[in-house]
């Protein structure tokens, strides 16, 4: 079997990246609402850490559930970010963002320019033909 062969055969493992993204998703939550500090989680910016997440969420979105439309995986995803930010305005340590709601919509779009790409991958492996 060719790396190109495991590859997508990776990628076509939908029930794995279905728990990566409730594990994603559990920890974005705790991230967002928690008062500890995580300098190891952090980046130069709190805005690209809202892109890269919701990149990386977008990304197990569409590799969980291929056949979803676009646009529902977006506004799912873009709903998320809402309530996060709806979770975290009556914290004292926390403040309701429209900047943070932006980069999540531009990791979305970006998640959602890469995900078409790893998806015609993994419609390459035999394990992509399997049942959901």
């Amino acid at each position: 079997m060719t790396v190109k062969n495991r590859f997508a055969r990776l990628l076509a493992a939908k029930l794995l990246w279905r728990i990566a993204l409730a594990v994603s998703i559990a920890a974005i939550i705790y991230l967002a609402t928690t008062s500890q500090n995580f300098p190891a989680a952090a980046s130069f910016s709190d805005k690209f850490n809202h892109l890269i997440a919701f990149m990386e969420l977008t990304i197990l979105a569409r590799l969980s559930w291929p056949h979803v439309r676009m646009l529902t995986s977006a506004g799912l995803l873009l709903g998320f970010g809402l309530l996060i930010e709806l979770l975290q305005a009556p914290l004292p340590y926390r403040e309701f963002s429209v900047l943070d709601l932006l980069a999540d919509g531009i990791g979305i779009a970006l998640g959602l320019a890469i995900s078409p790409w790893l998806q015609a991958l993994a419609r390459q492996s035999p394990a992509s033909h399997s049942v959901d």
